[in-house]
């Protein structure tokens, strides 16, 4: 007998018949082989969503901290085996065949969260759901649905401090803060489980302030605090809390010293103490005694509490502007209680100045290498050495030239700001380049002044070459007419405007010829006639030599100046005789251009030695002749 079970979901509409070859054989007996056909006619089938169908179910996953009666899951019908449209969820049946299990099924096929919502302390939790759906036909399709709960993601309740005793004085009105609590997580809520009779203290439920409900007495009271999720109550946590009711017949405890005012250096290593208290009270009971450190964050950063002794936390460092911002001065307040009341407490003023310890050697610039022209005037400014320095203030230096400035050495330093100017000749002709040795001196970087720190930078100077050309004047030649003045006096008769390359450049003026008598002067540029007591015209013809450049390679123009110097009128008697006038010619300048070739030394030299051994030759020669 052969049994068939379809592997697979079978449609009329796809495929209406198969046909199957069997074949079978009995021990001891030939095989035989038959043909089956299986025909599939249409009919009303029931489907499910297909991964709800799937051998293996559907997998659906959520948070823990998700709402009750949240929708997990809908378990969806389709159309298989010629049916025309999506059966009504109305008219199916949904169950859940195992009932162990806190999730819901509607009637409708949906799968709801808990009614209380999952457990958000629990790891991931797996719920296995078996479903069956049924329509009125008696079609259904039954497979499982398996729900992941995974961890929430929002943080869990807890307290910062779940142990906590609190000390306060007897007296205390009603209404009064005794203490607060505080825990995190979302939507926090608090309640006290478990208070004393009568009920001395409530709880604000949102900020965590404990009040008292009563006028205290010296008693012990211990509460139990719970906070929790207002959305999720079964995210909670508990905190103890001891209230020690105390008398006042207790004075405050008494400390030496009453206020402390210190330097610390910046190295100070964290660790280090800088003060140890010495606190009693009224009742001896050192013990009881409890120190801590009330200011700025700042202060309670860098510095901290130690039973009575005061230590540094963090590292000190004065070289850096967060502590500049704060004026290198911490203050803070060390308080004293006893048994942790405030009323019986005591307050110690700290000052505490950080003062700078000079760490770091000045550094030099990464480069330090200058270019000047060669008839950079006095004073110019050559570069500026930028050197740095850690310490604070940061970069506070002073700037020195080894071997100050001279001859060999025609340049100079400023002090403060390290800039580098001319201060002597340059010629590049004589010197290409200047090495200088600049030394760096930190200043103001510790508490000693003697405690100074200096680096040598190298610096090269490098001279640009200037051609040196010749002096212009504009014009070459004049002309010019003067009336001679009173003798004794001075007469200027014009300027010459000359200049030279570079622009500014110091030009010299001389009369190199045709100053007869030496009427004429210069006085700078300026040409000045000292008249005398000629009765005559004359025309004087000045050569004036303009002088530029630099001492080694200076260069020459020629100014001609042609000066017509004529008398001064006199009164003339009056004559019938009469005067012939001669007119005056002009006089006329011949420029000659004479070529003057001034050999180098090496020629010179060569010359008079080929001339030498020339002599000694023709000597030799005449000798031997005369000897034969």
């Amino acid at each position: 007998q052969v049994t068939l079970r379809a592997g697979v979901e079978l449609n009329a509409r796809r495929v209406n018949q198969y046909t199957l070859i069997l074949r079978a054989a009995c021990p001891g007996e030939d095989e035989v082989e038959e043909r089956l056909f299986v025909r599939v006619t249409a009919g009303h089938v029931l489907g499910c969503d297909t991964s709800f169908a799937s051998a293996e179910g559907d997998v659906v996953q959520v948070r823990a901290d998700v709402a009750p009666r949240t929708p997990l899951y809908a378990v969806l019908p389709q159309p298989l085996g010629g049916l025309t449209g999506f059966p009504s969820p109305f008219s199916l049946q949904f169950r859940l065949r195992n009932h162990s299990t806190p999730l819901k099924l509607t009637h409708r096929g949906l799968l709801l969260a808990p009614d209380n919502g999952f457990d958000p302390s629990k790891d991931t939790q797996t719920f296995r759901l078996e479903i069956e759906v049924m329509d009125r036909h008696g079609h259904n399709c039954s497979r499982a649905v398996r729900v992941e709960v995974l961890p929430s993601r929002r943080p869990c309740v807890t307290f910062l401090e779940p142990h906590r005793a609190v000390n306060v004085t007897e007296g205390i009105r009603p209404g009064e803060v005794v203490t607060q609590v505080h825990a995190s997580g979302d939507n926090v809520r608090y309640a006290i489980l478990a208070s004393v009779a009568p009920v001395l203290f409530t709880i604000d439920e949102v900020t965590g302030e404990i009040r008292s409900t009563r006028q205290l007495e010296v008693t012990r009271a211990h509460l139990l605090i719970r906070a929790y999720n207002a959305l999720h109550p079964k995210d909670h946590a508990t905190a103890t809390i001891n209230v020690t009711v105390q008398g006042t017949d207790r004075q405050a405890p008494r400390c030496v010293p009453a206020i402390f005012v210190s330097q610390v250096p910046e190295t100070e290593s964290p660790g280090s103490t800088l003060v140890t208290l010495t606190c009693t009270d009224s009742s001896s009971t050192d013990g009881c005694l409890h120190y801590a450190l009330e200011g700025p964050p700042s202060s309670r950063s860098h510095f901290c509490m130690e039973g009575p002794q005061l230590k540094v936390n963090t590292t000190l460092d004065y070289d850096s502007e967060a502590m500049a911002a704060l004026g290198f001065q911490f203050t803070a307040t060390i308080v004293v209680t006893v048994g942790g009341q405030p009323l019986q407490s005591t307050r110690v003023p700290v000052l505490l100045t950080v003062t700078p310890v000079n760490e770091f050697r000045p550094a030099c610039p990464s480069s330090a290498t200058f270019t000047v022209l060669e008839t950079a005037a006095f004073g110019t400014v050559v570069g500026r050495v930028a050197g740095t320095d850690r310490d604070y203030p940061l970069d506070s230096l002073e700037y020195s030239l080894e071997g100050g400035s001279g001859p060999a050495q025609p340049f100079s330093i400023d002090r403060r700001t390290g800039e580098i100017r001319v201060v002597g000749p340059l010629d590049s002709q004589q010197q290409k380049s200047y090495r200088l040795v600049v030394q760096l001196m930190d200043t103001h970087n510790d508490l000693d002044p003697r405690k100074r720190q200096s680096r040598l930078c190298d610096v090269s100077v490098r001279l640009q070459a200037v051609p040196d050309q010749l002096p212009v004047c504009i014009p070459e030649v004049q002309e010019l007419r003067i009336t001679a003045g009173s003798p004794g006096s001075r007469q200027p008769v014009t300027h010459l405007v000359c200049h030279s390359s570079p622009d500014g450049a110091l030009l010299t003026y001389t009369i190199a010829g045709g100053n007869e008598d030496g009427r004429f002067r210069l006085e700078g540029n300026t040409l000045v006639y000292l008249p005398s007591d000629r009765a005559e015209p004359h025309t004087f013809v000045l050569l004036v030599e303009v002088w530029g450049g630099s001492a080694a390679r200076r260069r020459s123009s020629v100014v001609a100046l042609v000066v017509h110097v004529s008398p001064r009128s006199t009164p003339v008697p009056p004559s019938t005789t009469t005067r012939h006038t001669t007119l005056q010619k002009e006089p006329l300048v011949v420029v000659q251009t004479e070529a003057v070739w001034h050999p180098p030394a090496w020629f010179v030299a060569v010359l008079t030695v080929s001339g030498a051994l020339l002599v000694a030759t023709v000597g030799c020669m005449a000798r031997s002749l005369l000897c034969r």
